[in-house]
């Protein structure tokens, strides 16, 4: 358990400096964009808003080729020094002077996201053992689930009081905790001396990992299509007053704290049902959504149920890819983490896009469902077209 406990702290980290940046982003473009804040305070926020497109940019393309490159390391090592590397890249942020160079820092800060919770899942199911793999995956994400609950509105506070450097300070104690308790309490565990990035970038090849893939991005971009604009849909579909919206937020992240571990359990017991399930409920409740959104109580309710049902599909999406990937274990566990990724930048372009052609507030809402529903198509065609249960070289798929 304190293996499981040191990896949850780096993941918790991860989700403060990804998702703290969101709330920050008027104070980051008044410090390092005065002359445009002075001009326009919306266009200084919108361009300052290219540091989110440049962390989850670092996901994308550090996910795959980290994780392929350190696959023949002992993981517990590789661990230690993902951990060192996140706090260097954040403390970056803490002293460069330009946004040109805090762009690339959280490019940087980004590279190592996927493999970390791709490689810290191999060691965490293996930590736990058979018939409870989607369980130590979900225990990990946990981290990022609560970092949501208390780390990103903590964060958000010290930025908004301090400065919002002193947030990514905070992110950088917290990824030197990680190292540390890393180093102390993983037990040794060995990579594949014999696998090279270029055996990795196999796992290319097995059609069922680009669909899994593809309920990633698409299926689960329906949550982030609903969570880029729950603040409109808060104050201006309910009504409420703003300090309505970082309560509800809240509660999205109380949600999917219950909802990974729930998943883990689920998908432990019947990976198939809990993945099709899982998208099934997650277009109903954002339908739900759309509809009742006038209600503040309702709302409410609907948004925490949106973040519950969301995450039961975290740790399920994650197993299966490990599962179809055959020998390629490492590079495929990361990679989750750039489909997710894809899915955020999708769902918010997506969502922002049907308010923008005049849709409304509750658009979004009716676009997560519509990706949800796409997502359950992927997902019956990967179940329909996949071979037996006798292993094959590309896995025992589930």
């Amino acid at each position: 358990m304190r293996a499981l406990l040191s990896l949850a702290v780096g993941s918790f980290g991860i989700g403060m400096t990804e998702f703290v940046m969101m709330g920050l982003l008027p104070d980051v473009a008044r410090d390092l964009l005065p002359a445009l804040w002075s001009d326009s305070p919306e266009q200084a926020i919108g361009q300052a808003g290219v540091l989110i497109s440049m962390y989850a940019l670092g996901v994308v393309i550090g996910a795959p080729t980290i994780a392929g490159a350190v696959a023949r390391f002992p993981r517990h090592r590789v661990m230690i020094g993902l951990a060192i590397a996140l706090m260097l890249c954040n403390a970056l942020a803490v002293i460069l002077p330009s946004f040109g160079l805090i762009a690339v820092a959280r490019l940087l800060a980004g590279l190592p996201h996927g493999a970390y919770f791709g490689i810290g899942a191999l060691v965490a199911a293996d930590v736990l053992g058979p018939g409870r793999r989607a369980q130590g995956v979900a225990f990990i994400l946990t981290g990022l689930t609560i970092a949501n609950v208390v780390g990103v509105p903590l964060g958000t506070f010290l930025g908004q009081r301090f400065g919002w450097r002193s947030a990514f300070l905070v992110v950088t104690l917290v990824f030197a905790l990680a190292a540390l308790c890393i180093a102390l309490c993983v037990p040794a565990h060995p990579g594949d001396p014999g696998r090279t990035l270029r055996s990795e970038l196999g796992v290319f090849r097995v059609p069922q990992v680009w669909l899994t893939l593809g309920i990633g991005a698409i299926g689960f971009g329906g949550f982030f299509a609903v969570y880029s604009y729950i603040a409109p849909l808060v104050t201006e579909v309910a009504g409420a007053p703003a300090w309505a919206v970082p309560l509800t937020l809240v509660l999205v992240g109380v949600g999917m704290t219950v909802g990974n571990l729930l998943g883990g359990m689920l998908a432990d017991r019947d990976l198939r049902r809990t993945l099709l399930g899982g998208l099934v409920a997650l277009a109903l409740v954002l339908v739900l959504l759309a509809v009742l959104a006038s209600s503040l109580v309702l709302l409410i309710a609907l948004a925490l149920l949106v973040g519950l049902v969301s995450s039961v599909l975290s740790p399920a999406i994650q197993t299966r890819l490990m599962d179809v990937a055959g020998d390629n274990q490492s590079i495929a566990a990361a990679l989750n983490h750039s489909a997710l990724n894809i899915g955020n930048s999708l769902g918010a372009f997506l969502g922002g896009a049907a308010i923008a052609v005049g849709l409304g507030y509750t658009a979004p809402e009716w676009v997560g469902a519509a990706l949800a529903a796409l997502g359950l198509g992927i997902a019956a065609l990967a179940y329909r077209t996949e071979r037996s249960r006798t292993p094959v070289s590309a896995g025992v798929p589930r």
